[in-house]
């Protein structure tokens, strides 16, 4: 392996070498070949990297070169050619390198897209980050390249570019554990005298312990390999247990403190503390099958190879899904947890180190890398909901990487190797440590876990800075980790925990419950937190998510100081009815800025039993930020300010309505319910219905909801309003309907059992003779929801919205782009599906002033001219005509001609953008409230 000073001085040489020369086609292989040997230690870099790929854009293309393992792609030009300057492609497009590489990418198998793009013209690399695909690329010169080689790393940094890899082994840890777990459940349960409560708490601890003992076999923690799985298989089964219990005594027995007469085999363990053993725990018999399961499958596995956030997904499949969903738990991704921590601080700090870097002159280098570090030192962390420690492991090791990067640069000798000095610094270099990491969580279990994970990470980052010093240092007995608190976050003074004046970020991933799953006594503490400076419960804070308890606790508590927070949340506190009443304090009593979000994006997490869920990220503090940056879908835009509704745009917030503030608006009400499925007819039923009992069927109409409208799903109800008793009773059929009706309404909730007085009647009997029905869900991925006239023949659920007597000038405004930006900016969204509220949405939406006749219109030509053309389609349903890859192009042109139509009435250009339209919105919504 090379030693930074041979890597600089083969680095140098190289330069000297390829100073101005180089031809693409006569010069490419040899050059790389020679810059990944000479400069970048790869023996056979033959094998390494790959030359002219084949890749199909519209003729066959070639990739000039490939490295599989790190997935990075070259674009190679000659020395003469400029990489900002665009180049004539064999289509006649004119393409920069790099955008010619990025266009390769997109027509590459997804598992073969490279992460890294350089564009390369022998004397200057241009490099591309594909996670940050619209950032500027970095570049780095030739001859530059003695001080800057380290910047080209990526390039063979195999760890960093197989993360899945790592979590892959990961995943299958977890299964071996879940399958640990199994097995010593059904031993556990032999006793039934031990309650369910008191098995979990015991098995939970136990497969914590065994997973720490095989990861510090395989890490080298035990000292002698194999150690643990060698003294376990001299044990028959009647003896398992018992080698198990003598084994964790003594783990947690000082070395001075040990019997010399034990067991030779248990002396040779070393001693672990951490309070990871102290506590006693029941530990069941071990069957053969459970045994087997240890020594042959976990002892084979490697676990060295784990990522230490494994623990979060061992949390999630060891514990019932009931029970994870009562917690509103949610195990989070490496990714995601990035999500939060690089904008938060880690990028900073890792320009930070790039820039200490640049420096020419080695003192003044070092002494900056010296600063960083002790800054990277001075940072303190809090998870207010810890779970398995996910956030504080990754944070922890993503500092640790960070340092030991500094080491590797401050900590040499002459030779390159590591100093083995007397200096206290040489002696530990090591200054970032577990104890800068605060954490409160509810769940023992839990904090057993993130403890643990947070030892093994320590060791990885232990073993990795031996690495770079080339020499050992001393990792066992574990310190206490004592600053992860058992404890309820939303009923403890998190001050206890650590002084506001002490701490840096709070960051994490709080529970998800929405209002209608919290407990009892969730509710009670919601009720204890969403509380005015006089101790006034916020008259709304019974109607939202159980997470915006953490942003409230962390407005409080960061008052007159520089920390900053970032939570994972579900999406709903952005969205909808919940924006107003949880930002709104937040907002004016607490001075909060947004300082960078992330718009909805589906959840992913290494668990086999990952929750279904779509969340947003957001960062706040009291102060503003040096700069506010939006992500969506990934991409990065620094913008100048954020509102919670996540757009571009002053925090105004709209209270929920229950009559439109509009005064030109009519009013919208929710369709029928019907009570019960007695007096539905299914499509499927109908036919026979009628022969049966020929007299209902002028009694029978056809029920529309959202799903029924879109799909043209045909379905029928019995509309019983206003018949007389004499003509139900000619109708058997009816009757028996009318029956069933009332004694399902008996066995419901309350207020369904006072309609069993009505069971002929649905909730509600609205049965206008024109109106306009709005499907309250409906797809993200259609640019229009695709609402539409209905008479009286038609009966609507509770599933759509309705506007009685409107006109094609209601329907044209409301169809049009600008009402469509308007609801997505501020609908709720059910996964990511548009979620209409016609508390929020509609009865907000401001209607365009002082329309001249000639402008409505031609508005309702337009809605008109919409009405046929999909009348044309009559074999279509609306949700085949609103797809937006196959729409058909009248239709879309007709929508065209309505939104020119809509803006032009507003008075916007009509080359205006959505979020231009939702800022002059919301300045003529606030016209409305003053």
């Amino acid at each position: 392996m090379l030693t930074l000073k041979k890597q600089k001085k083969a680095a140098k040489a190289f330069a000297e070498k390829w100073a101005g020369v180089g031809d693409e086609k006569q010069d490419t292989q040899r050059f790389w070949f020679e810059l990944l040997q000479t400069v970048y230690g790869i023996e056979n870099p033959s094998d390494f990297i790959r030359f002219e790929q084949r890749v199909k854009l519209e003729n066959i293309s070639y990739i000039d070169a490939m490295i599989p393992a790190t997935h990075t792609m070259i674009e190679q030009k000659s020395i003469d050619k400029p990489l900002n300057a665009k180049i004539r492609q064999s289509d006649g497009s004119y393409l920069t390198p790099l955008e010619q590489a990025r266009r390769y990418s997109g027509n590459l198998p997804y598992s073969d897209r490279p992460r890294w793009i350089i564009g390369c013209n022998f004397s200057e690399f241009q490099i591309l980050d594909m996670d940050n695909p619209n950032s500027a690329p970095e570049i780095v010169y030739l001859r530059n390249l003695e001080t800057d080689f380290y910047r080209l790393n990526f390039m063979i940094n195999i760890k960093d570019s197989y993360v899945e890899k790592e979590l892959e082994i990961s995943k299958t840890a977890g299964e071996l554990v879940g399958q640990i777990y199994d097995l010593l459940l059904e031993q556990y349960k032999f006793n039934i005298d031990l309650t369910e409560d008191y098995i979990l708490q015991n098995i939970n601890k136990l497969c914590v312990r065994l997973v720490f003992c095989l990861y510090a076999e395989d890490a080298g923690l035990f000292g002698t390999k194999a150690l643990f799985h060698d003294y376990l298989s001299e044990f028959k089964p009647q003896h398992f247990r018992k080698a198990l219990l003598e084994l964790f005594r003594i783990l947690d027995t000082p070395i001075e403190k040990r019997d010399p007469f034990d067991e030779p085999k248990l002396l040779e363990f070393p001693y672990v503390n951490g309070n990871l053993f102290s506590e006693i725990i029941e530990v069941p018999p071990f069957n053969e099958s459970a045994i087997q399961m240890i020594l042959k499958k976990a002892c084979a596995f490697d676990w060295s190879a784990i990522s230490p956030t494994i623990f979060g997904a061992i949390f999630e499949s060891t514990l019932n899904p009931e029970t994870r969903h009562q917690g509103g738990m949610h195990y989070t991704s490496i990714e995601n947890i990035h999500k939060v921590i690089d904008p938060l601080f880690l990028d900073e700090y890792k320009e930070n180190f790039k820039i200490a870097m640049s420096e020419r002159m080695s003192k003044k280098r070092i002494e900056k890398l010296k600063k960083l570090q002790e800054d990277l030192s001075s940072l303190t962390f809090l998870d207010p909901a810890t779970g398995s420690g996910n956030f504080l492991t990754e944070t922890y090791l993503s500092l640790r990487r960070l340092e030991n990067d500094i080491l590797r640069e401050t900590i040499t000798d002459k030779s390159g190797s590591g100093i083995l000095g007397f200096h206290e610094d040489e002696l530990n270099p090591i200054k970032v440590t577990i104890q800068q990491f605060y954490g409160i969580e509810i769940n023992d279990f839990a904090v057993a876990v993130a403890r643990t994970a947070m030892w093994i990470a320590e060791a990885q980052m232990f073993a990795e800075t031996e690495g770079i010093i080339n020499r050992e240092m001393e990792f066992l007995p574990l310190h206490n980790n004592t600053n992860i608190h058992e404890a309820n976050s939303l009923k403890i003074d998190w001050k206890h925990i650590i002084s506001p004046k002490k701490l840096t970020y709070i960051i994490g991933n709080p529970p998800f419950l929405g209002y209608g799953d919290q407990s009892d006594e969730q509710k009670k503490e919601m009720l204890s937190i969403w509380k005015d400076e006089n101790g006034k419960v916020y008259s709304r804070a019974g109607k939202i998510d159980y997470v915006s308890a953490w942003y409230f606790k962390a407005a409080e508590f960061i008052q007159n100081t520089n920390i900053e927070v970032a939570f994972v949340s579900t999406n709903s506190i952005v969205q909808g009815e919940q924006v107003a009443p949880i930002w709104e304090p937040l907002f004016e009593r607490f001075k909060i800025n947004i300082n960078f979000a992330w718009t909805p994006f589906k959840w992913n997490s290494e668990s086999s039993k990952k929750a279904t869920v779509h969340c947003v990220i957001l960062g706040f503090s009291t102060f503003k930020s040096k700069q506010c940056i939006l992500y969506n879908n990934g991409v990065a835009k620094k913008v100048e300010k954020l509102s919670p509704y996540l757009i571009e745009t002053d925090n105004i917030l709209l209270e929920s309505r229950t009559r439109p503030l509009d005064i030109q608006a009519k009013e919208m009400t929710t369709g029928n319910r019907p009570a019960g499925k007695a007096l539905i007819i299914e499509k499927d039923d109908y036919n026979e219905f009628i022969k049966k009992d020929p007299k209902s069927i002028k009694y029978i109409k056809k029920l529309v909801g959202a799903e029924e409208f879109i799909h043209n799903k045909e379905r029928y109800c019995l509309w019983l309003v206003d018949v007389a008793p004499s003509e139900l009773i000619k109708m058997p059929e009816v009757m028996k309907r009318i029956k069933a009706s009332r004694e399902e309404r008996l066995k419901g909730a309350a207020d369904r059992r006072k309609l069993a007085d009505k069971p002929s009647l649905f909730r509600e009997t609205k049965n206008p003779k024109r109106y306009i029905l709005f499907p309250l869900t409906t797809s993200e991925n259609r640019r229009y929801i695709p609402l539409g006239f209905l008479d009286e023949n038609t009966i609507p659920t509770n599933s759509a919205t309705i506007i009685e007597d409107a006109d094609l000038y209601d329907f044209g405004i409301l169809i049009s782009n600008v009402h469509m930006a308007w609801m997505r900016s501020f609908a709720g969204r059910l996964e990511m599906r548009y979620r209409y509220s016609k508390e929020i949405v509609y009865n907000n939406f401001p209607w365009p002033k002082n329309i001249s006749d000639e402008q409505r219109k031609y508005i309702e030509y337009t809605a008109q001219q919409i009405i046929d053309i999909r009348a044309k389609y009559n074999t279509s349903t609306l949700g085949e005509l609103y797809n937006d890859l196959i729409m058909p192009s009248d239709l879309r042109d007709a929508h065209r001609n309505n939104n020119i139509a809509v803006m032009k009435a507003y008075g916007f250009s009509t080359n205006i953008t959505e979020l231009e339209c939702v800022r002059h919105l919301l300045e003529l919504y606030k016209e409305m409230k003053s």
